[in-house]
């Protein structure tokens, strides 16, 4: 009887995981939600949105109160609809939407960001402990509304979400290339939108320091090109942020990555002879902060408490990367101290430096975040270790697990580079945490992840278009349980996300125009917008080789700029691809053929433009593309397929496959395995008549 109460017990139990898992597979194909939340089931209500909709908010609190009046904005431009009330009330009874929560967070690592949210018939609550789980649930809620043809309505559904890591980030680089305030609102809007909470700034390395120091003036007079955020700025970015719930952590990058500050300070630089100036290539630069200067630690103490004020956070970002040491190793000084000293390595004597600087920062405050070669066993365990370092720097293994071994909380962003224009899949499928080998407390210290956005390539004008929307999908993965991997549901997902971003401000989309629009000479672009669609950037910066090929003020408007990572007619066309060789019938033909005249056609249209010097690059693969797409085309069509048609077609296909203007078309696997099953399928038949 115990045996028998055992096994219905554990039926029971793998029956309920069962229905749940097929219920969230089924929400899955149907809502577009993203980050996917923790629990979601269907109640069958619905509450019609219409020129009565109404909000209350049950206690007094700016950040709320923001929230729910962007998310009438938001929902009013969404679907049209004439809000009669334009801001929420206090307490109103009656009301469409009731928001409650218990207490105004002070942000920090710790803050709770759960929510309950139920939709009921004409009723929304939600519900959570802090205003910040408001704002996360407002946002899920946003991404609920649907038409049904006639009307906008809420469809009936119960949501209890938390996030799976406590640090959602996203890293931008204004150093290399500036970007200015309203740029960093709009991605902060993002970034709220998919329940990201970190902005790491990243303010001052070689090409440029962007902070305005009234204490150092020459920081920003020399350091920065004129180009550089107020105190006001800051303190107006900041506090932006702090209303959607996002902490922001600054980056001030030493003793490396130090050009723009030695090009106004040389004196606190490690060779006296050198020429300091701002970097304008990209790569690892020698300038470097003297650790064995008194003044340099004198000035850092200053800085740090004139800018620490500014940024409420706990925790303040030193860099600490890529200092390979070499005006260190030559300079006689330097040697003769790390001898007095007992540093026997450069390393050593930048955990020197480290150490000094966490003194420093802990006397305003702060604890120290680092890249991850600031772990030594000298780094006191309050530090975070930002792992960034993996196989292409050599680490096989990465960085990450080995600073959770020894006792640090870590962050990893090394399979988040998005810089590197790898496709949304690829950073989808990398996972914090993963499978590793870790005890519950070595998986504790894992606080989640950073997306880093690098703008040696990117300028205001294209920088949205590299953070999104492969973040969105990066953002589920720190939000979401680790079980949610279905990629094709993910882009399914995407596809819709990805336009809400540009409908709340991001200009990832419209911008491809305006590049396109720039190399054509004001021409019709549609033939361009064809191309660029199955083409992608050359990606692990293999389009600025040495970091030479482009100056921070070369152009950064070309058609490599209106290029994605996520090329969406490539992933289409292999869609086709795939079920017409499942089933050639004529319905899969039809899908098959409208790409190829796409291309065949796009072509025709180029050659009508009067080819500036800019689209001159283009003509050769856009050609051979053409030929490709007839000779396929014409096969498809006439169930012919020769041999002799196949070697034409792969001869083709090598030219078209060397990468051309920093792009390559990304479709050769799949016109590969088109022309191969042509070829098996109608030049066998061929072969038999013959």
């Amino acid at each position: 009887m115990k045996v028998f109460s055992i096994l219905l017990v554990a039926f029971s139990s793998f029956t309920l995981s069962f229905n749940s898992c097929f219920s969230q597979e089924l929400l899955n194909e149907k809502l577009d939600l993203m980050p996917w939340p923790k629990e979601i089931t269907s109640n069958g209500s619905i509450t019609k949105l219409d020129e009565n909709f109404t909000i209350s908010i049950n206690n007094k609190g700016s950040r709320v109160y923001n929230a729910a009046t962007k998310f009438l904005r938001n929902l009013a431009n969404k679907t049209g609809v004439f809000i009669n009330e334009g801001f929420p009330f206090y307490n109103r009874e009656n009301a469409t939407l009731s928001l409650v929560f218990k207490e105004v967070a002070d942000l920090s690592i710790n803050t709770d960001e759960s929510y309950e949210l139920v939709v009921k018939n004409n009723k929304i609550e939600l519900t959570a402990k802090t205003d910040v789980g408001i704002v996360r649930g407002l946002s899920t809620l946003l991404q609920l509304i649907k038409s049904d043809g006639s009307n906008y309505n809420f469809e009936g559904f119960y949501v209890k979400d938390a996030p799976r890591f406590k640090w959602r980030g996203l890293m931008i680089d204004v150093s290399r290339h500036f970007q200015p305030v309203d740029l960093i609102k709009r991605n902060l809007d993002a970034m709220a939108y998919v329940k990201m909470n970190v902005f790491h700034w990243h303010l001052s390395d070689d090409q440029g320091f962007r902070i305005e120091s009234k204490r150092y003036p020459k920081l920003h007079q020399q350091g920065s090109d004129g180009v550089y955020y107020t105190h006001e700025q800051i303190k107006d970015v900041v506090a932006y942020a702090n209303n959607l719930g996002i902490r922001v952590i600054p980056e001030i990058d030493v003793p490396g990555h130090a050009a723009a500050i030695l090009a106004a300070y040389p004196e606190l630089g490690s060779n006296d002879n050198y020429d300091y100036k701002i970097v304008r290539d990209s790569g690892v630069f020698d300038p470097t902060l003297n650790p064995t200067k008194p003044e340099v630690y004198t000035f850092l103490d200053n800085l740090f408490k004139e800018v620490t004020p500014l940024f409420p956070d706990e925790y303040f970002h030193i860099g600490g990367d890529e200092n390979e040491g070499k005006h260190w190793d030559s300079n006689v000084e330097i040697q003769k101290f790390k001898k007095k000293y007992r540093l026997d390595t450069n390393h050593d004597l930048q955990t020197y430096f480290n150490i000094k600087l966490e003194k420093i920062l802990r006397k305003y405050g702060k604890k120290l975040v680092g890249w991850d070669e600031i772990r030594t066993p000298s780094m006191p365990k309050s530090a975070i270790i930002h792992s960034w370092r993996g196989k292409n720097e050599g680490f096989e293994n990465g960085t990450l697990i080995p600073a959770l071994k020894n006792g640090y909380h870590a962050i990893l962003s090394n399979d988040y580079y998005i810089d590197r224009m790898l496709s949304v899949e690829h950073y989808y499928n990398c996972d914090p945490i993963a499978n590793a080998n870790l005890t519950k407390e070595e998986e504790d210290r894992v606080l989640g992840g950073e997306v880093t956005m690098w703008s040696e390539l990117v300028t205001p004008l294209t920088i949205d278009s590299r953070i999104w929307p492969r973040t969105a999908a990066i953002a589920e993965r720190f939000w979401s349980s680790k079980h949610i991997t279905n990629v094709e549901n993910m882009r399914k997902r995407l596809d819709k996300v990805n336009h809400e971003l540009e409908r709340i401000g991001l200009t990832h989309i419209r911008n491809i125009d305006v590049i396109l629009r720039n190399i054509s000479d004001n021409q019709e672009i549609l033939s361009l917008k064809i191309l660029s669609r199955i083409s992608e950037p050359l990606k692990v910066y293999q389009r600025n080789k040495g970091g030479i090929e482009y100056k921070t003020f070369s152009p950064f408007t070309l058609f490599a700029d209106a290029c994605s990572a996520d090329a969406p007619d490539a992933y289409a066309f292999k869609k086709v691809v795939s079920a017409y060789k499942l089933n050639s019938n004529s319905s899969n033909a039809e899908n098959v053929s409208l790409f190829l005249n796409k291309w065949e056609k796009g072509y025709l249209n180029f050659k009508e433009l009067h080819h500036s010097p800019n689209l001159v690059g283009l003509n050769f693969h856009y050609k051979n593309l053409a030929e490709i797409s007839v000779h396929l085309n014409k096969a498809i069509k006439s169930g012919k397929y020769s041999e002799k048609d196949k070697e034409r077609i792969d001869s083709l296909l090598n030219e078209i496959a060397t990468p051309f203007v920093d792009v390559e078309i990304v479709i050769i696997d799949s016109l590969k395995t088109l022309s191969n099953h042509l070829n098996q399928k109608f030049g066998l038949r061929e072969n038999v008549h013959k």
